[in-house]
């Protein structure tokens, strides 16, 4: 079992510079090696491979805060299933993850949604979904110190409000200011029940 996340840079036809791709490309690299696990592909589409699926979502999440804090933003779906042809390119491998992620991709669009998941299970995917869309009222709407916030308390877990702050340069006050702005600690519950019902489902 493994997730895929497959997305777009929302408005990069309208972007003068292309510097964005560059952009883009750093934030991937942690995810690991290029194009086996990550990949730009046809300018502005990128696909990722999740191993554990228990992460996929926080890692959608830390994708949308790294961009949102450069200005900019990306429609993803996340698909959960197998993985039945391992290819060199991330684009070319096949399984259930895939057709998942590629088929709700094609429709995030039309939905007006720029994150969802699907993992087959008609139940847990309309319960999970419309929690996300709950929370994208607020993540859509996230500024860049709102952003950066989400970003860095996303990557280092374990460090206190006041390490933060040294981190972004401001004080501990700025940082809860920042904090609750990012509605940060729904973030966290929601990935939490998100980890307990997919472990749930993958243990069927």
């Amino acid at each position: 079992m493994t997730s895929v996340i497959t997305g777009d840079i929302i408005g990069s036809r309208q972007q003068k510079s292309e510097h964005w791709v560059e952009d883009l490309k750093k934030i991937l690299a942690p995810f690991g090696s290029t194009p086996s696990q990550w990949e730009v592909y046809r300018g502005d589409e990128f696909q990722i491979e999740v191993s554990n699926p228990e992460q996929a979502l926080l890692a959608a999440i830390l994708i949308k805060a790294r961009l949102r804090a450069i200005k900019s933003d990306a429609r993803m779906s996340i698909g959960f299933g197998d993985k039945t042809h391992n290819a060199e390119r991330i684009s070319e491998s096949n399984g259930s993850a895939f057709i998942h992620s590629g088929e709700l991709f094609e429709t995030l669009k039309k939905q007006k949604v720029t994150l969802a998941l699907r993992t087959g299970d008609t139940n847990f995917d309309e319960k999970l979904n419309l929690m996300l869309q709950l929370a994208l009222t607020f993540m859509d709407s996230w500024l860049v110190q709102s952003a950066e916030f989400v970003a860095i308390a996303i990557e280092n877990p374990d460090l206190s409000q006041e390490e933060i702050g040294q981190k972004l340069g401001i004080n501990q006050a700025a940082v809860s200011r920042r904090q609750k702005r990012a509605q940060f600690e729904l973030i966290l519950n929601l990935d939490q029940y998100f980890r307990t019902q997919i472990k749930q489902l993958l243990a069927l």
